[in-house]
């Protein structure tokens, strides 16, 4: 009988229980993750890894492609903006381009920090109408 990871574990939990907002921050700070070890990998002249981390990379960024809800002006300059940085990781990963990666890590983390500041935002709106402040 094979023993559960409690890290695992937590980690699953904290997916399952998770508002749509939180899942978003998770997939910018996947990509994050991800973007980082393929710069290391490139630097370290391991292809392989290099190309399943900035595959990765780009599946997140492909998942929030689809979630956008192309109904607003904001998520049709995101789509852009994912658009470009879905093509930028795939030039870092066929030229072994660090610079390319660095772009898009900018990129993310920027988001990734308004996302952030967004979900504070409205959890203080939360607690403040609910009386809790």
């Amino acid at each position: 009988m094979a023993m559960n990871n409690p890290y695992q574990s937590y980690q699953q939990n904290s997916v399952n229980t998770a508002s749509p907002g939180e899942l978003t921050l998770m997939l910018y700070n996947g990509c994050l993750k991800f973007i980082m070890l393929g710069k290391k990998a490139i630097e370290a002249g391991n292809i392989e890894v290099k190309n399943t981390n900035i595959i990765k990379a780009q599946t997140i960024i492909r998942e929030l492609m689809v979630t956008l809800n192309m109904d607003t002006d904001v998520s049709k300059d995101m789509m852009s903006l994912y658009d470009f940085m879905n093509r930028r990781l795939i030039e870092a990963n066929m030229k072994n381009d660090v610079s390319a990666l660095e772009e898009v890590e900018g990129l993310v983390t920027e988001f990734r920090n308004m996302w952030k500041e967004v979900i504070q935002i409205n959890r203080k709106k939360q607690f403040t109408q609910s009386g809790q402040v």
